[in-house]
């Protein structure tokens, strides 16, 4: 097993793990989670592009251990509905910003500058330390103990939410039921964002009403969430004021 030559980065390391709340920190690899949380701009063959490829099999097995042994009376297909946003990039950078993963990721300054790519970078950086800590044991007892609570807390608003967070799908499959037409967005790019979460305005219309405003840090990301606030809107009882057409 390599050893880190900076003592520095080994603190730092052990620093994140206790954050997380790995306990036993004796079984990590120091050089892989290392390389785990180092970007491909800092070096082109020591980075965490094949921990990342690990680490994306690692999520994946995790959320089906976790969701078969807390739900097994769930059918196979929300198993896949529930782990998709599980496993989505979305979730995992919001985990990885959660615990300051950009604070322990070694990347060149422009990238860490770069707002528009940080949402894939912190999903990537995060599957390249469940890949690391996974190859420490080739098992998953540095994982889970701690991954189990997070997947547990977000398991819990998915089965919440009648939408699965998929708000555009729910949006349509609503529109086509109740008025036999499909929902038309219209996207444009903020330039007075404060935030990377705010780069896109998105507005959703049927015919001529305007049924939700929403932002986000790409187009995609604006579209859920202007179908969010018109989905949010029609659960809420408003009518739309609009004439179901015939056919």
């Amino acid at each position: 097993m390599r050893q880190l030559k900076d003592p520095r980065r080994k603190t730092e390391l052990k620093r994140l793990l206790h954050k997380l709340g790995v306990q036993d920190v004796s079984a990590v690899n120091w050089h892989l989670l290392d390389l785990a949380l180092t970007h491909p701009s800092i070096s082109q063959t020591a980075n965490y592009e094949q921990l990342e490829f690990i680490g994306d099999a690692v999520i994946r097995l995790c959320c089906a251990e976790f969701l078969w042994e807390t739900y097994p009376h769930l059918p196979v297909g929300e198993f896949a509905a529930i782990r998709s946003i599980l496993v989505s990039d979305r979730f995992l950078a919001e985990v990885a910003s959660r615990y300051g993963f950009e604070l322990y990721l070694l990347a060149s300054p422009c990238v860490k500058n770069d707002k528009g790519g940080r949402v894939s970078r912190l999903a990537d950086c995060f599957e390249a330390v469940l890949g690391a800590l996974y190859l420490s044991t080739n098992n998953m007892s540095l994982i889970r103990p701690w991954l189990d609570p997070i997947l547990q807390e977000k398991a819990l608003q998915v089965q919440a939410d009648p939408a699965r967070e998929n708000y555009k799908d729910a949006l349509q499959e609503w529109t086509q039921g109740k008025y036999k037409m499909l929902p038309t967005y219209k996207v444009i790019q903020n330039h007075s964002f404060q935030s990377e979460d705010e780069r896109f305005i998105a507005e959703v219309w049927l015919q001529d009403k305007l049924l939700g405003v929403g932002k986000g840090g790409t187009k995609k990301a604006s579209q859920q969430a202007a179908a969010r606030a018109a989905y949010d809107l029609i659960k809420s009882g408003q009518s739309l004021d609009l004439q179901p057409q015939n056919g």
